[in-house]
């Protein structure tokens, strides 16, 4: 049977030509993700170009998610582009903008000295540097340097437990969004969230720049302790999370993070949200033409505790075996999906909410309808996508096949779990509606004339309403 679960890769400096994007999805790549926090416009410019000819090309749909940075705190600017950091010795951090060097570097935010305390801990790139604070003035703070090493420009700050003042969207976030508007992005991520209104006031500023693309997906990064705390509001906001497990890793005790990740997971699920397990999955792939057996089993669980996706970082941006790295990845899903019905979530514990949704209810009866009569696929119509999503969260045993006139949707539904989409003709009746199932099916899918598929739809066809239906079709020659 198709792989399922989706595969995510992140598009960067070894990736970024037309050749190797197109082995991407040819490897399995289903979603390309577009790290804002490195590269400027004109690049990016030239890789979603790229993208949407090979998808062409394949005559295959790609879903394009752009990262945005978010307010991420930064090292500034150094000496002949890195210094060295040596355990025992002091470190200043100035909010002054200076040339960083091994005594002194600066890091561009106004709060720090306020956002720490004497004794606190300070992390630098991923939490590769510790610093300790030993005194704090007005515009500095002195630290020791715990863990040493060298230092590079533009590395991530990380101050665990402390309060930080920061807006959610950052004058480089809005342009980059503007940017991605411009260029019909499937789908936003939203890094360092914190709380529910993060999200509201990224789908304000959407709507501010494009009200015809106010209902864009957004993903929300789970990466920090606050999001923890506030998880049930910001999977209700948003329309998925990524479990994003490096800065999370390094604001929490790695011992903590399987956990949560599967607390998140099924908490996503209950809530019929989209759910990306993301951060160092194959990383040792990077350097490696095999992944380690602890790799390939951290894959395979994230798929068995019922992820939608699972993402690619630096493997397929930086690594030197990126299309390796999707073969591998599409294979160990596979290999784990198998097996689904002996280890794997399959159904999922919804909230009281979606019990009383009717578009969630038709998809039960569909998939509970495809296993009684032992039909080949379930056949979607859908405008905006959401009946191909919540039919995916359903999590039938065949093939979904998500029929849409729209071309926006048509890239989105390829983000959905064991969704095929297809892009066709308006239909404007039920009759209409059968023909394109007959031709796409016959053509496209292993089923056969005289099989059965299971269509459900909204009704009347041309209302676009919620699915309201359920059919079961025997699939005949056009």
């Amino acid at each position: 049977m198709k792989r399922r679960a989706k595969i995510i890769a992140t598009i960067g400096p070894v990736s970024n030509d037309q050749q190797t994007i197109r082995q991407l999805m040819e490897a399995g790549m289903d979603v390309v993700r577009l790290n804002f926090s490195h590269g400027d416009h004109a690049t990016y410019h030239r890789t979603i170009r790229y993208l949407r000819d090979s998808a062409q090309e394949l005559n295959r749909s790609l879903a394009i998610m752009q990262d945005l940075s978010g307010p991420k705190i930064r090292t500034g600017e150094l000496e002949n582009d890195q210094v060295e950091l040596i355990e025992g010795k002091t470190l200043a951090i100035t909010t002054q903008e200076i040339t960083g060097t091994k005594e002194e570097i600066h890091v561009p935010y106004q709060d720090l000295p306020s956002s720490v305390e004497i004794g606190g801990r300070i992390l630098l790139d991923d939490g590769q540097l510790e610093l300790v604070v030993k005194e704090i003035e007005p515009n500095r703070v002195i630290t020791e340097v715990v863990l040493g090493g060298t230092l590079k420009p533009h590395k991530g700050v990380n101050l665990p437990g402390a309060d930080l003042k920061l807006e959610p969207l950052t004058e480089k976030d809005i342009k980059d969004l503007k940017f991605g508007l411009q260029h019909n992005v499937d789908a936003i991520a939203l890094s360092f969230v914190h709380s529910a209104s993060d999200i509201e006031r990224l789908r304000q500023e959407i709507a501010k720049i494009d009200s015809t693309q106010a209902d864009k997906p957004i993903i929300a990064k789970i990466e920090h302790p606050d999001a923890l705390q506030n998880l049930h509001e910001i999977v209700h906001a948003s329309d998925g999370v990524m479990v994003a497990r490096g800065d999370l890793g390094i604001e929490m005790p790695a011992e903590t993070i399987p956990i949560e990740q599967k607390r998140i997971t099924a908490l996503a699920n209950s809530h019929l949200s989209y759910v990306i397990i993301a951060t160092q999955m194959l990383d040792s792939m990077v350097e490696s033409p095999r992944p380690t057996r602890a790799e390939a089993t951290d894959v395979a669980n994230a798929i068995l505790d019922g992820s939608d996706a699972v993402m690619l970082s630096g493997e397929t941006a930086i690594g030197n075996f990126p299309v390796k790295t999707v073969e591998m990845m599409a294979s160990i899903i596979s290999q784990s999906e198998d097996h689904i019905q002996d280890w794997g979530k399959t159904h999922f514990d919804l909230t009281e909410d979606s019990k009383h949704d009717a578009a969630v209810s038709i998809t039960r009866a569909a998939r509970d309808l495809a296993h009684d009569q032992d039909v080949e696929a379930i056949a979607v119509f859908t405008q905006s996508g959401r009946t191909a999503r919540l039919m995916s969260k359903a999590r039938p045993t065949v093939p979904i096949l998500a029929f849409t006139p729209l071309e926006k949707t048509y890239r989105y539904i390829s983000m959905l779990w064991g969704t095929t989409p297809y892009l066709i003709p308006h239909a404007d009746s039920l009759e209409d509606m059968l023909v394109h199932v007959n031709e796409v099916v016959i053509e496209g899918t292993p089923v056969q004339p005289g099989q059965e598929v299971v269509l459900i739809a909204g009704f009347p066809i041309n209302k676009m309403l919620p699915p309201n239906f359920a059919l079961l079709h025997t699939v005949e020659h056009h």
